[in-house]
């Protein structure tokens, strides 16, 4: 399992199923939120990605939840939160593409293939990858 700091855990939700193709494993409440997790539809019982709210305000920098400091450091510097990936990415791209993702980089042949980077709406700039 691995998580990814959403702002919006149902908006996160939507993205990460109806766009990226992710299926949910897991909702359970959770205080003021879910436990929420998605999966590949591939590997059901392969890793979980944990749609984590980062609004904590247990730990705070400046006044601001640190999840919010971090991603928005990360995301004005246009480096991305985590990498997914893909077998297929330029058909993965031009799906993602007609269900509305914004790419801030479009599919690039680097040393270990192929990579792109898409916005997911929650806060995030996220690698789309396929290794050779």
């Amino acid at each position: 399992m691995t998580s990814i700091l959403v702002d919006d855990q149902a908006k996160a939700l939507a993205f990460y199923t109806d766009v990226l193709g992710f299926v949910k494993k897991t909702d359970v409440p959770a205080g003021d939120a879910r436990w929420l997790t998605v999966v590949s539809p591939d590997a059901p019982d392969g890793v979980e990605l944990l749609l984590e709210p980062d609004g904590n305000p247990g730990v705070q920098i400046g006044g601001e939840p640190a999840a919010q400091v971090y991603k928005k450091t990360l995301y004005e510097a246009g480096m991305p939160f985590t990498m997914l990936g893909s077998t297929n990415l330029q058909q993965d791209y031009e799906r993602m593409t007609e269900l509305g993702a914004r790419f801030t980089q479009e599919p690039t042949t680097t040393d270990f293939g192929a990579m792109a980077v898409f916005d997911d709406t929650c806060g995030n700039l996220i690698v789309l990858a396929q290794q050779d």
